[in-house]
């Protein structure tokens, strides 16, 4: 039935790729992108963001040969199974690969370029009730962290990084690293991918815009504790010996007599 399937939406001009092809693409992104894949058969029976995809891609042929129940009724099986709910209607390139895949949300009208990574909890969602484009669009070697919600029918060109927990509601261009809520570009990479195999999974290296901030405010509190320091150490040598502010302004030593004249 998939092949019938597969056989009719190529003759639509709407398949490039081959069904199995797309699988086998699916299954082995993972070895370049999880240090804990050991093999095949690991990634077949334990990883639940590779069924989910998997899954998808026959749902997905189901939708584009118009039936569009049992694309449905499919999608929502996987998404019992896997936690993963993506709506058949979505385009997914090559190579994506959900790690832990819990929580994930992908809606109808979002398109997802090649070797995407998204991480547990990211939601790719619409912001309007009408039919139409509602959903982002993600180029090509895209990485979105976890908690991640990129909403809107928005763009994220090639090899951005999306912080995690991140909340994307603008435009980025491509090689920026977006974080915050709402997101903002923190650092552009300019057009050089990072890592020689085009995916850049270091996403721990993401720059903390809060914690620099921070940083920098401390650093003016120490430089204005210190100034007052100094002014307050001038106040005092040169302040009376007697006056209303005892308690506060304690003079250097007093002599014999000026202590007998205090009493």
């Amino acid at each position: 039935m998939v092949m019938a399937i597969s056989d009719k939406v190529k003759s639509n001009g709407q398949a490039t790729q081959g069904f199995l092809a797309q699988w086998h693409e699916d299954v082995h992104c993972v070895f370049g992108r999880d240090p804990a894949a050991h093999s095949v058969w690991e990634i077949l029976l334990t990883y639940a963001g590779v069924h989910a995809v998997l899954m998808h891609r026959i749902s997905h042929r189901l939708w584009k040969a118009d039936w569009k129940l049992a694309a449905r009724i499919l999608a929502a099986f996987s998404k019992m199974i896997t936690s993963v709910d993506i709506h058949p209607a979505a385009t997914i390139g090559r190579r994506l690969f959900i790690d832990h895949a819990l929580g994930v949300v992908i809606g109808e009208t979002a398109e997802i370029g090649n070797d995407v990574t998204l991480y547990h909890g990211v939601t790719l969602g619409g912001t309007t009730w009408n039919k139409e484009k509602r959903h982002p669009t993600l180029g090509n070697n895209v990485m979105v962290g976890s908690g991640a919600k990129i909403l809107g029918a928005i763009t994220l060109g090639n090899n951005v990084r999306v912080g995690a927990n991140s909340v994307v509601i603008k435009d980025v261009q491509a090689c920026c690293t977006v974080v915050g809520i709402p997101g903002r570009v923190i650092q552009s990479k300019g057009t050089q991918i990072q890592n020689r195999h085009g995916i850049d999974l270091d996403h721990h290296l993401i720059p903390d815009p809060v914690g620099k901030a921070i940083a920098c405010l401390i650093e003016r509190i120490d430089e204005l504790e210190a100034g007052q320091k100094q002014a307050h150490k001038v106040l005092v040598e040169d302040s009376c010996d007697v006056c209303d502010a005892e308690s506060i302004c304690v003079p250097k030593k007093e002599s014999p007599v000026k202590q007998a004249a205090r009493l």
